[in-house]
This record gives C-alpha cells, sequence and structure tokens, in this order.
C-alpha cells in the first residue's frame, strides 16, 4: 500500500498492485485497474518512487 495525498488534502492508502497508469497533466491522475481514477497532490515521480519503496 502506498499513501498519496487527494487535492482536499485527504491522505489515502492505495494498493499499488492495482496501479494502472499514473499521468501528469498537469495534475497527478493515477488510474486503477477498476476504472477509478484519482486526482492526486504527488507528482508522477513521487509516486513512482513510492511504488519502488513497497517493491
Amino acid at each position: 500500500m502506498i499513501e498519496v495525498t487527494k487535492m482536499d488534502a485527504q491522505k489515502i492508502l492505495i494498493n499499488e498492485n492495482i496501479i494502472e497508469t499514473v499521468e501528469e497533466t498537469p495534475d497527478t491522475i493515477i488510474t486503477l485497474t477498476t476504472g477509478r481514477k484519482l486526482i492526486v497532490m504527488e507528482s508522477r515521480q513521487e509516486i513512482q518512487n513510492l511504488v519502488k519503496l513497497n517493491s
């Protein structure tokens, strides 16, 4: 699980195994395999680093 911050400053945990894509447009959008999309404050690089730390 990785912790990310939604745009309303709420911190949530997501299972990194269900991340399908991470885009920066300029907001960071995480698309999950369920089809749900999350807009988060962390950058694409920060998300990548969090996933690597948990591997």
